[in-house]
């Protein structure tokens, strides 16, 4: 797992990156309709879908791998089924997002409980993880909240969890794989 993330670091910067736009675009223009919101939501979840299947699809012999490989297609997946069902309901897309985000933050704790002893640092993988898993709960717990509030909620989240990211990246392009 250390030698995906070491040989991988720009595609943590860059599913970082992504994210921080996303979330400053969601508190930036707070009061878009739920269909753009969708929309948002269905392009970023395929980009960091397919950038983290991308770092597990690296051909390498690193049997962790499949933990970004799982990440990945679940973005993809959740993405695609956002754009098929573009007439949800406010409600329906909150859980859908808090569904996403429990799923993808346990996959991110299990990424990080599995480099606990490759690298120093793993803390920000795991704490991304939990900070998903607690935005999805939070979503999940008061889905009837206002839309506006919500899309705040993801988007602090979305710039908290890319700054994770990027530091996360950023920090694995200065380390040597022994």
């Amino acid at each position: 797992m250390l030698t995906l993330l070491v040989e991988n670091w720009w595609l943590y910067v860059l599913r970082g990156s992504i994210a921080i736009l996303f979330g400053l675009m969601a508190l930036v223009w707070p009061g878009i309709t739920v269909q753009v919101l969708v929309v948002l939501f269905g392009v970023y979840v395929i980009l960091e879908g397919a950038l983290a299947m991308a770092g597990g699809f690296k051909k390498q012999t690193v049997k962790s791998r499949w933990l970004l490989i799982v990440e990945g297609a679940l973005g993809i997946a959740v993405g695609l089924a956002a754009f098929a069902l573009p007439g949800l309901t406010a409600v329906a897309l909150l859980i859908f997002i808090a569904v996403w985000a429990v799923l993808t933050g346990l996959v991110e704790l299990a990424a990080a409980f599995s480099l606990r002893r490759q690298m120093a640092g793993e803390w920000v993988l795991g704490l991304a993880g939990a900070a998903s898993i607690l935005i999805g709960v939070l979503l999940l717990a008061n889905p009837g909240a206002g839309i506006v509030a919500v899309i705040w909620l993801i988007g602090i989240y979305a710039l908290i969890f890319g700054l994770l990211l990027s530091y996360l990246g950023i920090k694995a392009r200065k380390m040597e794989i022994i």
